[in-house]
């Protein structure tokens, strides 16, 4: 069974250019799909059916198109990767992941509170 690679990109990178790349580095129409949401400009998801050998190859391609980030789904064909699946996909692998938190600064303490505080 082969894997697919999804990427999220930004609603203003274009797809087409996405397409031609693909393409051009030997991939058929019919190994991947771009999924457009038109409405309220959010980020589009392409998925690409790779093989073992062409993950890395898939993964230049979308990272050279600005990829915000991919994902390699493993055992799966690009019938059984619909846009709900990639999504929901994508959706509980972000929650997971420990993102990098900011400088966090901790604020030494007071005198407290004083008389002037009336409950």
């Amino acid at each position: 069974m082969s894997n697919v690679l999804a990427g999220l990109f930004e609603p203003n990178i274009d797809y087409k250019k996405l397409e031609a790349d693909l393409e051009s580095s030997g991939f058929q129409n019919s190994d991947y799909i771009v999924y457009l949401n038109e409405e309220n400009h959010s980020p589009y998801i392409v998925s690409v059916a790779v093989k073992d050998h062409e993950i890395d190859s898939a993964r230049s391609i979308l990272d050279k198109n600005t990829a915000l980030k991919t994902y390699l789904i493993e055992n799966m064909n690009l019938e059984q990767a619909n846009y709900t699946y990639i999504k929901n996909y994508i959706h509980v692998r972000n929650k997971v992941e420990i993102h990098n938190s900011p400088d966090v600064r901790i604020k030494g303490s007071t005198s407290g509170m004083d008389s002037e505080v009336k409950f």
